[in-house]
């Protein structure tokens, strides 16, 4: 199968039309669209080391998160590490940047070393032939990260108000859930051929994951 940007062009048209409701996941997906935009336009750019591969990696990237929502859709139960921010998602009580963060916690803390495996597994490369563009998307991540950071939290007059807040999301880290994942992707395909074990810490991986979540939506109330 040859990926190429057309196809990181089309899991955007999907992710949009996910993005309809005005709610905790409409928040996420926002802001997934723009990082997927901007990994489209480094592709365009001849921005990643091999090109190829780091499509594939963020159409699979992509794709785990759309089958999370869309198992949720369907009745069908999504993956730990989702379930946070799927069942949550309406609540009042949670600001908006807890939902982006729980969004990014899930889909950087699950769903991304997976994918690192299934690209492995697909272009019969190693986990470190994909770690120069493996870096490169989360440094998208990362800008991205701050900018949703800067323009949804309260301002200086709300400090006060925020202080829980503050607390909760200053609490969970992007860096330190990408050098989680990376070490995650190494380890799962260590474990490849070994069909148990694999599952058992694919599990526990989702697990984990979706503890994080649940504290990061932790509600605080609602800041104007």
């Amino acid at each position: 199968m040859r990926t190429t940007d057309e196809d990181v062009a089309s899991v955007v048209g999907r992710m949009r039309r996910v993005g309809g409701r005005r709610d905790g996941l409409g928040v996420f997906n926002a802001v997934y669209v723009e990082v997927t935009r901007a990994v489209g336009r480094q592709l365009a750019a001849n921005g990643f080391e091999d090109a190829e591969t780091a499509a594939q990696l963020a159409v699979r990237f992509a794709n785990r998160y759309l089958k999370a929502v869309e198992d949720d859709a369907r009745g069908r139960q999504a993956p730990a590490s989702w379930r946070p921010l799927l069942r949550m998602r309406a609540h009042r009580d949670i600001h908006p940047l807890q939902f982006a963060l729980a969004g990014v916690n899930a889909h950087v803390g699950h769903d991304l070393p997976l994918a690192v495996v299934d690209t492995c597994r697909a272009t019969g490369r190693e986990p470190p032939a994909l770690a120069a563009d493996f870096d490169r998307v989360g440094e998208i991540l990362t800008a991205v990260e701050e900018r949703v950071r800067e323009e949804l939290m309260p301002g200086p007059d709300l400090l006060e108000l925020a202080d829980p807040l503050t607390h909760v999301v200053g609490s969970w880290s992007l860096d330190r859930a990408r050098d989680a994942a990376w070490a995650a992707a190494r380890l799962l395909w260590a474990l490849r051929d070994r069909p148990d074990a694999y599952e058992e810490c694919v599990r526990r991986l989702d697990a984990g994951v979706g503890l994080i979540g649940r504290y990061l939506l932790t509600p605080v109330g609602r800041r104007t």
